[in-house]
């Protein structure tokens, strides 16, 4: 534990930033929709947002290396404070938009610079334990976040300053840190077509939940309030998904550590779409029976994408694995910045219940996409496979941190 300690002011930023980020998503989609905006337009602002969050995961690896991290934690920090104060001081559409693209940047920005500097600072004997806690945190840190809504509520603007001191607080720990001086992540190339040709599947498993992830954190919250739920309920929905993603992580990783795991991609994907479909028949019905599906959607869809990257690591050699991380990233930013504009099309059209019918369509596709690459292409024997990890997309620095957990040698691309 005394090894940990130096961490733990990080840790705790990244907890304070995990929370800010969780309660932004989903409370600008719920005081979006009481200022009168329509589904589409707040579906527009979550694209926005996966826009800037590409945007940052490409350029914010310049900057670091520029200005070092405690710089840019800070720049990036006062600017995502000014944004989430600007949102109140202005609720109008286009800000908002602007905004978010703005917050998007500085949150990828944000995550990287302590998810680099957690990797630089910690022992290879410690990365596993590290990156266990560090799921922990966001665990806790984004559901908490979610009862801050019903606590202050959705109008005024006592929750946006919330929002905004929770931002400012992250940089106290960074602040009272130890004086190290990470060094700045390793320049990489991003070529997006060589990680394509080394799995294609992943590369599609990333848009899936690109486009489906994004619809439910971003657009979930109007879903929930337009079936009927008040907003303490809309926090618990919210949660019980965020919560379910959690549950079948490692027993998924575990399985497909042991047999192909494209068979296990596919079960899940089949569980994901199942529970879509159910959750579209409960729409209108019973809280409990709501909040179930959305348990079930959450445990079955949310694992996706850690098995998609273990399965494209599957294939690589020493050396690609931050190429790979960056490529899969871009791959579910771009999926993420289509999903909530095409959800909350769908939603506006035709009700609430095809936002669910949406993630069915989605899943039902990469199903048929797994499937055929099963049948094209022979699976990794299982002492060939390089071990799953259970990821957050938060920035490609988690993948580093994850790849060197597995083995005290790997990549020497170090950030």
């Amino acid at each position: 534990m005394s090894t940990l300690r130096p961490l733990f002011p990080l840790l705790l930023a990244a907890g304070i930033l995990l929370a800010g980020n969780g309660l932004q998503g989903t409370l600008i989609a719920v005081r979006g929709a009481a200022e009168g905006f329509s589904p589409g337009f707040i579906g527009f602002t979550g694209s926005a947002y996966f826009a800037g969050f590409l945007l940052g995961c490409l350029f914010i690896p310049r900057i670091l290396r520029s200005v070092g991290h405690i710089r840019a934690f800070a720049s990036l920090a006062a600017l995502a404070a000014a944004g989430s104060l600007l949102l109140i001081l202005s609720v109008e559409p286009i800000t908002w938009s602007v905004v978010r693209f703005a917050m998007g940047f500085c949150f990828s920005g944000l995550f990287t610079t302590v998810e680099s500097w957690i990797n630089w600072g910690v022992s290879n004997k410690d990365r596993g334990r590290v990156l266990s806690l560090y799921r922990l945190i966001d665990l806790a840190a984004v559901t908490g976040a979610q009862y801050l809504i019903p606590l202050f509520g959705v109008s005024g603007f006592a929750i946006f300053a919330v929002m905004a001191i929770m931002i400012t607080l992250s940089l106290v720990p960074v602040s009272l840190a130890d004086r190290s001086n990470p060094k700045p992540p390793a320049a990489f190339r991003l070529d997006i077509a060589s990680v394509w040709r080394l799995s294609p599947l992943a590369c599609m498993g990333c848009i899936s939940i690109g486009l489906t992830n994004s619809a439910f954190r971003l657009v979930g919250p109007i879903y929930a309030q337009e079936i009927g739920l008040a907003i303490s309920d809309v926090a618990t929905f919210m949660s019980a998904g965020i919560v379910g993603g959690a549950v079948l992580q490692y027993p998924f990783g575990l399985l497909s550590d042991r047999y192909d795991r494209r068979t296990i991609l596919l079960i899940a994907t089949t569980g994901a779409m199942i529970s879509g479909i159910a959750i579209s028949a409960f729409a209108g019905t019973s809280s409990l029976l709501n909040f179930a599906g959305i348990f079930a959607f959450g445990a079955f869809a949310l694992p996706l994408f850690s098995l998609s990257a273990a399965h494209a690591n599957d294939h690589a050699v020493k050396g690609e694995f931050v190429q790979i991380a960056a490529g899969l990233m871009f791959f579910f930013s771009t999926g993420a910045m289509m999903g909530p504009l095409i959800a909350s099309f769908l939603m506006e059209q035709f009700g609430p219940r095809f936002l669910f019918s949406y993630t069915s369509a989605v899943h039902a596709a990469l199903i048929i996409i797994t499937v055929y690459r099963m049948r094209a292409r022979a699976g990794v024997p299982a002492e060939e496979r390089k071990g799953f990890a259970p990821l957050l997309r938060t920035s490609p620095a988690i993948f580093r941190m994850a790849r060197r957990a597995e083995r005290d040698g790997g990549d020497e691309e170090k950030p």
